[in-house]
């Protein structure tokens, strides 16, 4: 199969390439490279089956022609991380919804499946757990730019089913809960990864607000097994799918946890919220995902706990010195 990847320099986007090639597909990425870095698809440069092209989403010319092009779209392709939401709403939003607007045109123009990456943002502040496919949102005032990223990711949601409910187009949509892993990088608010490099530079762990505030995570090489086996399913059209691990630690934990595994000298410090993101910053304390809709109609269960994460996460970055 030919498969075009959205944003498949990005993080998760890139490792999905990866394990697409590697199981004998082919694979053409479209990435702007704005958060996505190119080093990220260094080991699939120069094989025939790959090919990169530098552009944009929003270039609906371009997305046209390169859907044409291929059996399968996979659509990474989004401004994502809480502080580049929270520095360039509007920017983010626009790419957002234009760019999931094209892609979905173009795929029903020609017919083509498409997988829609969506996020656990969707759910907003919903501190109920686990949550479910079905679960309410419970999100903060739209002049808040904290909340436009899971209003821009619902709405691509909509589209995308209404895509398939009106025009027929075959439809996958996942929600990713805080994958991470080798390759992410901390400086879009990503905590895990954030951790561990300064764990590793003996520099202070900072956790934002209390500390208390909850999360599951997900080993991207997990998250990578779901979106194939998905791919690969006829039943998963048409239907949306929590991804992650359900496994749950508060913040101060984890940092706790990072510097014990690492062995590192370093501190914690308490960040309050109002510094780390500017004032009327709002977080949901809980985030915990029911994954047994993906276990019932695809058997996918994650396999690697915290203790992989941290260890993958931390040899990718002492790789990079």
């Amino acid at each position: 199969m030919k498969y075009l990847v959205t944003g498949g320099a990005g993080f998760i986007g890139s490792h999905v390439c990866d394990a697409l090639v590697a199981r004998g597909d082919s694979v053409v990425v479209l990435d702007n490279l704005s958060t996505g870095v190119s080093h990220n698809l260094d080991g699939l440069v120069g094989n025939p089956s790959f090919d990169f092209i530098s552009g944009s989403i929003l270039d609906a010319a371009l997305v046209d022609s390169l859907v044409e092009q291929v059996d399968q779209v996979l659509h990474f392709a989004a401004a994502v991380g809480v502080f580049l939401i929270v520095d360039k709403p509007l920017e983010s939003l626009l790419t957002n919804l234009r760019g999931t607007e094209n892609i979905l045109e173009a795929a029903s123009k020609y017919g083509k499946p498409m997988l829609l990456a969506s996020t656990s943002e969707i759910y907003g502040k919903n501190g109920d757990g686990p949550l479910n496919e079905e679960s309410d949102r419970v999100l903060g005032s739209p002049l808040k730019s904290r909340w436009s990223y899971s209003e821009a990711k619902a709405i691509d949601e909509s589209m995308a089913i209404f895509y398939h409910h009106e025009k027929g187009l075959p439809v996958r949509l996942v929600r990713f809960f805080n994958t991470v892993g080798p390759r992410q990088v901390g400086h879009y608010g990503m905590v895990v990864p954030r951790f561990v490099e300064a764990a590793l530079h003996g520099k202070p762990l900072a956790v934002y607000g209390t500390g208390n505030q909850s999360r599951c995570f997900c080993h991207v090489y997990d998250a990578v097994a779901a979106v194939l086996a998905l791919i690969d399913s006829e039943k998963a059209v048409g239907q949306v799918f929590n991804v992650g691990n359900n496994v749950e630690i508060s913040v101060n934990e984890l940092a706790k946890k990072v510097v014990h595994q690492l062995g590192s000298k370093s501190a914690i410090e308490m960040i309050p919220y109002e510094d780390a993101y500017g004032a009327g910053f709002e977080d949901m304390q809980r985030r915990v995902p029911d994954i047994s809709k993906i276990k019932s109609v695809i058997g996918w269960a994650p396999k690697l706990g915290l203790d992989s994460i941290i260890t993958d996460i931390a040899g990718f970055l002492n790789s990079q010195h």
